[in-house]
């Protein structure tokens, strides 16, 4: 009779072990998703995610590029929310530069599983980013900012050579004839939310940066405890490295990466 309970009580432990490893595991396990919305940075339109994208639809993703008006972040994020609001179902948000302020501010929506962010500004709500970023080595870009009419373009020095510097010539001059022109008051603004303190992040670093500090790249991916690629990569990664930054969003989605 004592083996007999012996025997039952040690199965009831087992089964409680094992149903609580199995729950464990559906709990980490990332959220499968169908759903990517890809909002670009400043200096940039949404083309800039031309060759990310048929990667993204090949594994079977439904894929949508924001256009942001660079009018305003508050246009910007009005932007990127009308397009989630046509999502249908789970959503991975994904944010390249300046595109960061914009998916911290609107990806508190409940249909955002994950936030990627690719060489991104990632603000604290109410952070002076501008502060922040003076803290780190000066990014040689910056100098070639030109204003005029209430609107601000990087010249096509500092676009080819900093912005896109590993880009083929002929690729980077192409993109500065598209250039988005940002307005003067967009980098001043200052997020109301951080959705990153709430949601799944990852980071892809450009090493190699010319138009965002690395070192701040760095550092704000470890303060929201992303997971993190470090990548050989000009400031626009998303172009020169497609098929790293499609794998990083395609973990963030809850799918395998394609080699």
């Amino acid at each position: 009779m004592k083996l007999l309970q012996t025997l039952a009580a040690l199965w009831a432990a087992l089964t409680v072990t094992l149903s609580s490893e199995a729950a464990l595991a559906e709990t980490s396990a990332p959220t499968k998703v169908h759903n990517v919305v890809l909002v670009h940075g400043a200096y940039a339109d949404g083309s800039s995610w031309s060759e990310v994208i048929p990667l993204l639809q090949r594994a079977g993703l439904h894929v949508t590029s924001v256009q942001n008006p660079l009018t305003s972040f508050a246009d910007d994020v009005e932007a990127t929310r009308r397009v989630l609001a046509l999502q249908d179902g789970p959503t991975v948000l994904v944010g390249h530069s300046y595109g960061g302020m914009v998916i911290s501010e609107a990806g508190t929506d409940p249909n955002v599983t994950a936030l990627v962010y690719v060489a991104a500004r990632a603000p604290d709500a109410g952070e002076d980013y501008n502060a922040l970023a003076a803290k780190f080595p000066k990014p040689p870009a910056s100098n070639g900012l030109v204003h005029s009419g209430g609107f601000a373009q990087l010249n096509e020095e500092a676009f080819v050579h900093d912005f896109a510097g590993d880009l083929e010539p002929s690729k980077a001059h192409a993109l500065y004839a598209v250039q988005g022109r940002i307005s003067d008051t967009l980098f001043a603004s200052k997020t109301t939310q951080a959705a990153w303190k709430s949601k799944p992040s990852w980071y892809a670093i450009s090493n190699n940066d010319r138009t965002t500090s690395p070192d701040l790249e760095r550092f704000l991916a470890k303060r929201m405890n992303a997971t993190t690629v470090a990548l050989d990569s000009s400031h626009v990664s998303l172009i020169s490295h497609p098929r790293e930054i499609a794998n990083l969003i395609l973990q963030a989605a809850g799918y395998p990466t394609d080699k």
